[in-house]
């Protein structure tokens, strides 16, 4: 097939609407709105600026910043002038900022609002920086002093279909981050498949998800590009459902642990039995969901989607109860981000990652390993030849992901290749399945299988009970899901104990990556011991500041 890349179909968008709205960034309170010609100028203007510097076509410059306006145009801006973004997590830490700069060879930044300007101020940075227009951003250059000395160029860079665009950095949940080199192809192929799911017509989408994951990047600013989208920018975790209700988005992608909040939210107004019932009578009910979205800020939407995570099954038929039909999808950074999705909506897939996209073929390995090929699939690992050739087995790129194929073509991932862990009766278990049976309860927020050389697994759970929640009450609720769930399960792979955590796990404290993935190895690494000398003297306390204490198989851990 042969593709349009992602500049010059920005530049035939821009060409044809100018004056049609685009960019939606609040500011102090308002919203500043940006037109499709607005941003080509201003992107060409940044085209300028970065020549203007001495960088020529090909050199990398980085970005690092939460999402906004500015970092879209930065964006654009970097391959109007032939060179190659590199974006990292507005949440990354001093060591990963300095060794994706140093790895990338970037010859600039583009600097932004992030969590904290401690990690920035602790990172090596030695290229030139150019600060976006908000308050407490330290930089070599001022967004809008800069821009304002530049004359928009005339004649852009003309990519080709197979150069690179983007340089994607993993986020590192087994090590050090892989640079993943995106081609225009790459981007293009991925955008032609996922703009046919969006509903026809204008949309308008909610960009709040890390532009430095490739989801974001994907599904909200590389299809804005295909398709007739504005987008929407939230201010902060604050202000998410005041701005998620102006924006009135018609479609909106989130992922499992943010709908598990979207859930307790609900919960919190209405008890769950109460729920049901209404939503059970035929005239009541409908009016019930339909108040329900509409306080949601989901009043017109029509496309829901998950992904970067397993999702509860059960979660997803309580919001198809709603009529909130959510998609679970499956990408890559390696795949320029969806390549499978339930989609066209199929209640009878719910639980599934769907079917795959039209330019994409999926196998199974003899070994039961997904493996994918098509023109969406990255072109290299950024100098690291040796992890590329391993990457493929043929022209088939191996995900790593366990998966099984349903009668019905529907795909269902079953674990990754590298989380089965064997028990001290030398049975392999996967622990993903596990967890997505965990999220039957809506008090569990969090759940990390584990269970390497123990007789038989654990489930770590953060739960997102709140103080109106007994001890007991959640006890018994812990005890039913581990009765119901271990009688799903083979007798190997049944949990001899659910233990809650009562710190939850988060980017900061190193426990998450900036995906909302688990890092199971840091998990581990922290309640292995305790866990191991629970099981093996029962009743014998560890000592120290935190301990585990099972009850009727419930266990706590407490700082």
């Amino acid at each position: 097939m042969d593709y349009i890349g992602p500049l010059q179909q920005f530049k035939q968008r821009a060409l044809a609407t100018p004056q049609q709205p685009y960019l939606h960034q609040p500011v102090d309170g308002n919203w500043k709105v940006y037109s499709w010609g607005e941003v080509d100028d201003l992107a060409r203007r940044v085209a300028s600026g970065l020549q203007a510097m001495g960088l020529e076509q090909g050199d990398r410059v980085a970005l690092l910043a939460k999402n906004s306006a500015e970092w879209l145009i930065a964006d654009i801006g970097i391959a109007m002038a032939g060179m190659i973004s590199v974006p990292i997590y507005a949440t990354a830490g001093a060591n990963t900022i300095s060794y994706v700069l140093e790895h990338s060879d970037s010859k600039a930044l583009f600097v932004g609002k992030l969590d904290s300007q401690s990690a920035l101020a602790a990172a090596n940075i030695d290229v030139p920086t150019i600060g976006f227009p908000y308050a407490g951003i330290e930089a070599t250059l001022s967004w809008n002093a800069w821009l304002a000395e530049q004359t928009p160029i005339e004649v852009t860079a003309d990519p080709g279909l197979d150069d690179a665009f983007t340089i994607v950095y993993t986020s590192g949940s087994t090590g050090k981050p892989k640079g993943v080199v995106l081609t225009s192809r790459n981007l293009a192929a991925a955008s032609n498949d996922v703009v046919a799911w969006l509903p026809e017509g204008h949309n308008r989408i909610v960009s709040y998800l890390p532009l430095a994951h490739i989801t974001e990047r994907s599904m909200v600013t590389m299809n804005s590009f295909y398709s007739s989208i504005e987008i929407f920018y939230n201010d902060s975790l604050d202000t998410f459902v005041d701005d998620l209700r102006h924006a009135n988005p018609t479609a909106f992608i989130s992922v499992p642990r943010l709908w598990a909040k979207f859930q307790s939210k609900v919960l919190d107004q209405i008890p769950d039995k109460k729920l049901q019932r209404l939503l059970s009578m035929p005239f009541v009910g409908k009016r019930v969901a339909k108040k329900i979205r509409r306080q949601l800020g989901f009043e017109d939407c029509e496309f829901f989607g998950s992904g970067s995570a397993p999702i509860s099954p059960e979660l997803l038929r309580w919001f198809h109860r709603l009529g909130v039909n959510i998609a679970e999808g499956w990408g890559m950074s390696e795949t320029s981000g969806a390549s499978c999705t339930n989609q066209p909506f199929k209640a009878s897939q719910l639980g599934t990652i769907g079917t795959a996209c039209k330019s994409v073929e999926l196998k199974t390995s003899a070994s039961g390993e997904l493996l994918i090929r098509g023109p969406s699939v990255f072109k290299e690992y950024y100098k690291n030849p040796q992890a590329t050739a391993e990457a493929f087995e043929g022209d088939w790129f191996k995900t790593g992901d366990k998966a099984v194929q349903r009668s019905d073509g529907a795909w269902v991932i079953v674990g990754r290749v590298k989380e089965q862990f064997k028990t001290a009766k030398g049975k392999y278990v996967a622990p993903v399945p596990i967890e997505s049976l965990l999220g039957s309860n809506s008090f569990i927020e969090q759940s990390c299988v584990l269970g390497s050389g123990l007789p038989q697994p654990v489930a770590l759970v953060v739960t997102n009970a709140g103080s109106s929640v007994s001890r007991d009450e959640l006890n018994q609720s812990l005890a039913a899901t581990l009765e119901s769930v271990n009688a799903q399960l083979e007798s190997h792979q049944r949990l001899s104990n659910i233990v809650v955590c009562e710190e939850p796990w988060t980017i900061e404290n190193d426990m998450l990556t900036p995906t909302l993935k688990l890092k199971r190895d840091r998990i581990e690494a922290r309640y292995r011991q305790l866990i191991e000398n629970e099981v093996a003297y029962s009743g014998n306390k560890p000592s120290g500041n935190t301990s585990v204490q099972f009850d009727n198989k419930i266990g706590w851990i407490t700082s």
